[in-house]
C-alpha cells in the first residue's frame, strides 16, 4: 500500500501502483447523466443543437424553438429528476454485479452535478435542486462500493465553440445563438479563438484547447471536486490534461516535455495525496486515455468503447454504455449476452469493465434497463466466482473467434463452440463457454435427451494435474484429460443463459 507523497511529476506518480480493490472489481457500473438527458435524443446534444442542419439542432428548434431563443441555459432548467432514488438504484446495481460506483460530475456542456462555487450553473443551484454527486457517493458508501466520478471539463472550452455561431439561412439567418449572450459569458465561456464564422466549425479541431485561464480553471474545479468528496476513482475524458490537444480518435503527438502537462500531473498527485490523508494509503485510481506507457503508468489507461487485444500485465479498464451515452428513446439497447460476452473478454486480459447504466431525466431506469441489469445480476450470481478477485492466467483464452478492435465499435461477436476465455485464482482456471457446446442427436419420441454434449479444452499442458472439473451452479462434471486437452462432460440445461463457466481445479 502506498503512503508516501507524490509530487506533480511523471517521475513520481510512474511509481503509482493499482490498489487491490479495483484489481479485483472488474465491473463498474456509471451513471453518465446531466440536463443533455432532457431531450432523450441522445449524446454531444449541447454541441450540436448550435449545428445547423445536424438532427439533434433540427430536433430542438422543432421542439423548444430556436438557439438565440431558447438556448442550453434555459434547458438546463428543465432537468428536475423528480424520480431519482439513488439508494434504490444502488441496490440493484450491486446486485448486478457493481463492485464499484462512478457519477458524472460534468459533461462538456459546463453544467456541474454537485454544488460548485466556481460555477453557478450546477444542479444544487437550478435544474433538479440536488447535490447528484453527494447523493450518488451515500448510496454507494452505504452499499460497501468505492465511489468516484468522471470529469468532461477538459475539452468544453474548445469542445462548446459551436454556441458562438448563427444560422446560414433561413429565417433566423445571421441572429447570433446565445452563447454569443455576454450575460452568460461565464457559462458559455470566451472560446472565440475556437470559432471562425468563415469555416466549418462542426467537428471539434482542438480536443484540449492551449488557452492557459481554461487550464487554471480546470485544475481549480478538479481540487474542488476533490476537496469536497475525497474520491476513489477520477476519470478524465481524454488523455492526461493538457499535453495534447488532437481531437479524437486521439493523436498521440505531443512531446512528453509538454509544459501543458503539469496541470493534469498535479491534479493527479492532488487526488492521491488527498487519499493517502483520508485513509494512510492511496487507494484512488486515476484514469484517462493516452495509451503512452509514460502517461498510463500514472495511473490506469481507459479505453473507450473497445478493448485491448491481448493480456497487459497492468489492470487497465474499458468505458461502454448499455445504449448511447446519454438517454436516446431511439437507441438501441446491447443485449444482456452482449454485455456479458464483453465482460468476460475483458477480464481475461487484466481489463475491468465501467457500464454506463442509462436513466431518463426524471432519473428512472427504463423497463428494457431493468431487464437487462436483472439477467446480469442472475448470470452474476452463478459466475461471479469466475469473476471476482481474479487473475489473468497464461493465455487469456482459445479459439477461432476475436473481438473486433477498431475504434468505438462494439460489434457482437459470433462466438463458436471453441471459443473460451480464462480467468485465474489460487490453483482453479475459470474456463468461460462463450458459446455452450450443442447437445448431439435428436431423443426419440419419450426418451430422455442424448447425454453427449462436450466442452473440449486444449490450453493446458500435457503434464498438468487435473483434480476436478465444477460447472459453476451445476456442481461436479465428469471429465477427461489426456495429451493436454481437457473434456468435461455437460449437462443438457445449463446453469445461465449466458456464458456458461468451468472450475478447474489443478494440483
Amino acid at each position: 500500500m502506498q503512503n508516501q507523497k507524490f509530487f506533480p511529476s511523471f517521475e513520481s506518480l510512474r511509481t503509482y501502483e493499482c490498489p487491490g480493490w479495483f484489481a479485483d472489481a472488474k465491473l463498474g457500473f456509471w451513471s453518465h447523466w446531466g440536463p443533455q438527458s432532457v431531450p432523450m435524443a441522445g449524446d454531444w446534444y449541447a454541441r450540436n443543437m448550435y449545428i445547423e442542419g445536424h438532427p439533434q439542432y433540427l430536433y430542438h428548434l422543432r421542439h423548444y424553438g430556436h438557439p438565440s431563443k431558447f438556448g442550453y441555459k434555459d434547458l438546463v432548467k428543465l432537468w428536475k429528476a423528480e424520480k431519482f432514488s439513488p439508494e434504490a438504484l444502488m441496490e440493484k446495481y450491486k446486485k448486478a454485479g457493481a463492485r464499484y460506483f462512478v457519477g458524472q460530475a460534468m459533461h462538456h456542456d459546463h453544467f456541474f452535478n454537485y454544488a460548485s462555487k466556481l460555477n453557478r450553473f450546477n444542479s444544487v443551484e437550478t435544474g433538479p435542486n440536488k447535490d447528484i454527486i453527494g447523493l450518488w457517493k451515500k448510496a454507494a458508501e452505504n452499499q460497501g462500493l468505492p465511489f468516484g466520478f468522471t470529469e468532461h471539463l477538459g475539452a468544453t472550452f474548445s469542445w462548446w465553440n459551436v454556441n458562438k455561431g448563427a444560422d446560414k439561412y433561413g429565417a433566423y439567418k445571421g441572429v447570433p445563438y446565445d452563447g454569443n449572450d455576454s450575460a452568460y459569458r461565464d457559462f458559455y465561456m470566451d472560446n472565440y479563438e475556437h470559432f471562425n464564422k468563415d469555416e466549418d466549425n462542426t467537428h471539434v479541431k482542438e480536443w484540449y484547447t492551449s488557452n492557459p485561464k481554461h487550464h487554471n480553471y480546470w485544475l481549480s474545479v478538479i481540487k474542488e471536486l476533490i476537496d469536497l468528496y475525497t474520491p476513489d476513482f477520477l476519470y478524465s475524458d481524454g488523455g492526461l490534461p493538457f499535453g495534447f490537444r488532437r481531437s479524437p480518435p486521439f493523436g498521440y503527438d505531443a512531446p512528453d516535455t509538454d509544459p501543458a502537462y503539469r496541470f493534469g500531473l498535479e491534479a493527479v498527485a492532488y487526488l492521491y495525496n488527498k487519499s493517502i490523508e483520508k485513509h494512510g494509503y492511496n487507494r484512488a485510481v486515476y484514469t484517462q486515455k493516452d495509451k503512452r506507457p509514460l502517461i498510463y503508468e500514472i495511473g490506469v489507461l481507459d479505453i473507450e468503447k473497445s478493448q485491448l487485444p491481448a493480456i497487459n500485465p497492468r489492470p487497465w479498464q474499458t468505458d461502454t454504455c448499455i445504449g448511447n451515452w446519454f438517454y436516446d428513446a431511439r437507441q438501441t439497447f446491447k443485449k444482456p449476452g452482449h454485455i456479458i460476452e464483453m465482460l468476460v473478454d475483458i477480464i481475461s486480459k487484466n481489463g475491468t469493465m465501467l457500464l454506463n447504466i442509462l436513466q431518463k431525466p426524471d432519473g428512472s431506469i427504463d423497463e428494457e434497463t431493468e431487464y437487462i441489469i436483472g439477467e446480469m445480476a442472475k448470470w452474476i450470481e452463478v459466475c461471479g466466482e469466475g469473476v471476482y478477485g481474479t487473475k489473468v492466467w497464461r493465455v487469456p483464452g482459445e479459439g477461432f473467434s476475436s473481438v473486433l478492435i477498431d475504434g468505438f465499435k462494439e460489434e457482437a461477436v459470433r462466438w463458436t463452440e471453441t471459443d473460451y476465455r480464462f480467468t485465474a485464482k489460487g490453483k482453479t482456471v475459470y474456463a468461460f463457454m462463450m458459446k455452450a457446446p450443442a447437445a448431439e442427436g435428436k431423443p426419440e419420441a419419450g426418451e430422455p435427451a442424448a447425454q453427449n454434449r462436450a466442452a473440449v479444452i486444449r490450453s493446458f499442458k500435457p503434464d498438468e494435474k487435473i483434480l476436478s472439473v465444477r460447472l459453476l451452479g451445476g456442481g461436479m462434471v465428469p471429465y477427461s484429460f489426456n495429451y493436454g486437452i481437457l473434456t468435461a462432460k455437460l449437462p443438457q440445461k445449463l446453469p445461465v443463459q449466458y456464458a456458461n463457466c468451468l472450475a478447474i481445479e489443478l494440483a
